[in-house]
């Protein structure tokens, strides 16, 4: 970066960890670094923190039990854990649901699940990035083993109504097991699978100011899974590994700030977020807003910058201090458009010039204002470059600019 000035607006990328959460960690590095599974009370205190943590989490989903809450390293290995899981423990059914906008964690999974000998649907999302549910419902049979289904996309932060959903697969094939991502939807929106039908859902710390590397995945008591991971007694047998007590700590943490902190999330948030849409919508003509549905998590919006290119706007943005993202993190080292954008139709015109600007509660309206201020002239700098001048002018005369 060629700007002292850091002003990150990528947080469903990764978040920065909140000082308390590091707080809470800090003793279980040097301190109280005993095994938790030892039988001397050095590593029964930390067998009794995982307890409480767990406890934590519990809450934070919204379950039943503690006894349903195992510890992950990621939102990538609570998906596979969940969906190998079901797979591995029932191999009588071959049909599998997800959808066209699914994390590469989830829809790479279904690619190579394909490629095994497993029959998937995908089911598309309109204009706006609403889920085509009567698709995906009428997709259900007695073959369909799973339904992968997020909870909210990571590129333009729809919601989708995975309690409706889950209760309307069921209704047509009790034994169809559903598994919800609900990676961008924790401590954005409050989780609470005991009253609904959804059997897993996995979570990743780092998307709200826990460290990287642990994750969560709730598994209704009812149902049973193969472990992803073979070795030790840990997690009850389903996942083997010497508990990273620190991080566990850590995400319970952040788990418990997280939900004190929702209604902020749905006010100011918010308002920033729609600040940050209004001010640019209303400077820039040949910007538009991807993420049309009002129906989204608080922190994130979608916008295309018609005829230029998104990593050129990043770049700039760079040197200017600002952190935005092409789409999902995962991907961003890739040059093709976004698998999610083009699943809503959004014109090529917009495709590659699509930006992702998703906010935290650490975002600060002067951040906002500063971004607001800056965004037309990086922009304005660009479209000046662009070889469709032609086109970029009547756009303007559409627009009545001109």
């Amino acid at each position: 970066m060629s700007n002292s000035k850091l002003i990150y607006l990528d947080n469903n990328a990764t978040t920065k960890v909140d000082e308390q959460v590091l707080e809470a960690m800090m003793p279980y590095f040097c301190q109280y670094y005993g095994n938790p599974s030892s039988i001397y009370e050095f590593g029964g205190l930390n067998s009794r923190v995982i307890k409480d943590s767990r406890e934590t989490l519990r809450e934070f989903f919204g379950a039943r039990s503690a006894k349903e809450i195992f510890f992950t390293a990621s939102g990538s290995e609570s998906a596979n854990m969940a969906i190998r899981g079901i797979l591995e423990r029932d191999k009588s059914k071959n049909h599998l649901i997800t959808t066209k906008v699914e994390h590469p964690c989830v829809l790479n999974l279904h690619k190579q699940l394909e490629k095994e000998g497993y029959n998937v649907t995908y089911v598309g999302v309109n204009s706006v990035g609403e889920l085509n549910t009567d698709e995906l419902y009428e997709a259900v049979n007695e073959k369909t083993a799973l339904v992968s289904v997020m909870y909210a996309n990571n590129e333009t932060g729809v919601i989708f109504p995975v309690e409706e959903i889950a209760q309307k697969v069921k209704s047509k094939n009790k034994d169809t097991k559903i598994y919800v991502d609900a990676v961008q939807a924790a401590g954005k929106i409050n989780l609470d699978v005991e009253n609904t039908e959804i059997d897993m859902m996995g979570i990743s710390g780092h998307k709200f100011h826990a460290p990287k590397g642990i994750g969560a995945l709730y598994v209704k008591s009812s149902v049973l899974i193969s472990p992803l991971i073979i070795g030790g007694h840990q997690e009850n047998g389903k996942r083997a590994g010497t508990e990273n007590v620190p991080s566990i700590v850590g995400l319970a943490k952040a788990a418990s700030l997280a939900q004190d902190a929702l209604p902020y999330e749905s006010t100011k948030v918010k308002e920033l977020r729609d600040k940050l849409e209004t001010g640019i919508l209303s400077k820039i003509y040949n910007a538009r807003l991807n993420s049309c549905s009002n129906n989204r998590v608080p922190n994130t919006t979608n916008i295309g910058f018609e005829y230029i290119e998104g990593e050129l706007i990043l770049l700039n943005l760079n040197d200017l201090g600002i952190c935005a993202s092409s789409g999902s993190a995962c991907t961003s080292g890739s040059l093709d458009p976004s698998h999610v954008l083009k699943a809503m139709g959004v014109p090529f015109t917009a495709l590659h010039g699509s930006i992702r600007f998703s906010l935290s509660r650490y975002t600060t309206e002067d951040e906002i204002d500063y971004t607001i201020a800056k965004m037309p002239e990086v922009v304005n700098k660009l479209t000046a470059l662009s070889p469709f001048q032609k086109e970029l002018a009547e756009l303007k005369r559409r627009k009545g600019i001109i």
